[in-house]
């Protein structure tokens, strides 16, 4: 996926007079094509060239960042956040805590291993990497990043409309499923797939 550059960007001055514009089209398109609820809590928020794009041009209007160099920065970061070839990335969010329980709601999150976060498509699983493993990075707080590895198997097989496609967790604290995947999502998420790689995905049934 094409990383984000700074021809890419409008002005800080154009894009907070417009923001509203863009924050409303940034939502309807996150609930349309990029948001996956897997049971009550949890939330898979998948990123693409276009929700960090959006994401890039709020906080550089928050941060009041113009000059160059500081903007290249901040857009090194986010490119590392764009999906590999033949993976899917996204954030993985608990929604709703509760403050007063804030140990208790996050402990399924932050003792979450990747095997138990999983992509079914058919009769194959793809478990999920996660990037956000350091126990101080799980500390923190109520989202970190998971990436899943497909390859060019996985990409045959979401492409394949008889092929059911669901996102499951079975942690001891949380065992759920996600409904099965509509046309809209499944559809985007193979667009992030669009340059499959050498087919050497972890992929167990």
């Amino acid at each position: 996926m094409r990383p984000l550059t700074l021809d890419d960007l409008l002005s800080l001055e154009e894009f907070a007079a417009r923001r509203g514009e863009f924050f409303g089209a940034f939502d309807r398109y996150l609930d349309r094509y990029r948001r996956v609820r897997v049971g009550p809590r949890w939330l898979l928020v998948f990123e693409n060239r276009q929700t960090l794009w959006f994401r890039a041009q709020d906080l550089l209007r928050i941060a009041r960042l113009s000059d160059p160099d500081c903007v290249q920065q901040e857009l090194d970061i986010y490119n590392r956040l764009l999906p590999g070839s033949g993976r899917l990335q996204a954030a993985l969010v608990l929604e709703n805590v509760d403050e007063s329980r804030l140990h208790a709601e996050l402990a399924p999150l932050q003792a979450l291993r990747g095997e138990e976060l999983r992509l079914r498509i058919g009769d194959h699983a793809f478990p999920a990497d996660l990037l956000t493993c350091r126990p101080e990075d799980r500390a923190i707080g109520a989202s970190y990043w998971v990436q899943f590895a497909l390859g060019a198997a996985g990409r045959r097989l979401l492409g394949d409309p008889r092929q059911p496609a669901r996102f499951e967790v079975n942690n001891p604290s949380y065992r759920h499923v996600s409904g099965f995947l509509g046309e809209d999502v499944r559809q985007s998420l193979f667009n992030d797939l669009d340059a499959p790689d050498d087919g050497k995905s972890r992929d167990c049934a």
